[in-house]
C-alpha cells in the first residue's frame, strides 16, 4: 500500500479529538471527521464538533448511536447519576461508556472502508486514560488487527496522544497554532460548559492541570 494520503478522525469536540483533528489536517491531504450521537447528555458536544469543521472547511459526519447509551448506562448519559469525582477503588469510573472506543472505531471503519480510506486516527491516551480500558495500547492494536482481519481490508488506527499527558498536548496543540481553538472552543466539561469548563469535574481539573503545567514550563524557556 503506498503512503496513505487521507485519514478518518473519531471526533468528539473535545480537546484530544480536537488536537488530533488539527495534527491530520497537517500531515493528511484529506481529513474526514466522524462523531457519534449516543445518547450523551450535552448535545453541545456535537454543536462544538459541527461548528469547529464548518470553521476550517473539514467534512464531517455524525453517526446516531443511541442504543449504545442505553445499552450501557453511565453518568455521561444519565441526567439522575452523579459523575465519579475520584476513580473506584474497583472496577471503571461511571463514565466510562462500555464498548464506546470499540464501536465508534468500528463504524468509522466501515465508514472509511467505503471511502478508500485506510487511516482512523483517534485521541486515546494511555497516559490519562481515567481507568478506561479501551484508551490502552493494548486494545488499539488487538482493534486494529480485528478490523483488518474482519473486513480483509488493512487499517492503521493512529494514536498521536497515546504516550502523552495533558501537558504534552497543550505542546502539541501550540505547536499545531491552534491552542486558542482548543482553548475556547472545545468541550470536554462533563457538565456541559465549552471552554475551560467547570474547574470541579474531573475531566476540567486534567484539562486545567495540564494547561497551567504547560504554561509554566512553556515560561520557563
Amino acid at each position: 500500500m503506498s503512503k496513505p494520503t487521507k485519514a478518518v478522525v473519531v471526533f468528539s469536540g473535545g480537546q484530544d479529538s480536537t488536537t488530533c483533528l488539527f495534527w491530520a489536517k497537517q500531515k493528511y491531504e484529506e481529513v474526514i471527521a466522524v462523531s457519534f450521537d449516543y445518547g450523551q447528555r450535552h448535545v453541545k458536544e456535537l454543536e462544538c464538533a459541527k461548528a469547529i469543521c464548518k470553521k476550517h472547511g473539514i467534512e464531517h459526519h455524525i453517526m446516531d448511536m443511541g442504543l449504545l447509551g442505553q445499552l450501557a448506562p453511565n453518568s455521561l448519559t444519565r441526567t439522575d447519576m452523579e459523575v465519579d469525582h475520584d476513580a473506584p477503588e474497583v472496577g471503571t469510573p461511571n463514565t466510562f461508556v462500555d464498548g464506546r472506543n470499540m464501536i465508534f472505531l468500528t463504524f468509522a471503519a466501515v465508514f472509511a472502508k467505503q471511502r478508500g480510506i485506510h487511516v482512523l486516527v483517534t485521541g486515546v491516551s494511555q497516559s490519562d486514560f481515567s481507568g478506561y480500558p479501551d484508551c490502552r495500547d493494548v486494545f488499539i492494536k488487538s482493534l486494529s488487527a480485528t478490523l483488518t482481519l474482519a473486513m480483509d481490508y488493512a487499517f492503521d488506527i493512529i494514536t498521536p496522544l497515546m504516550w502523552i499527558d495533558k501537558k504534552e498536548t497543550w505542546q502539541m496543540a501550540d505547536e499545531l497554532g491552534v491552542v486558542d481553538i482548543i482553548k475556547n472552543e472545545t468541550l470536554t466539561c462533563y457538565n456541559g460548559i465549552i471552554g475551560d469548563g467547570c474547574g470541579d469535574c474531573p475531566s476540567c481539573k486534567l484539562r486545567r492541570r495540564g494547561y497551567e503545567q504547560y504554561l509554566e514550563e512553556k515560561n520557563k524557556k
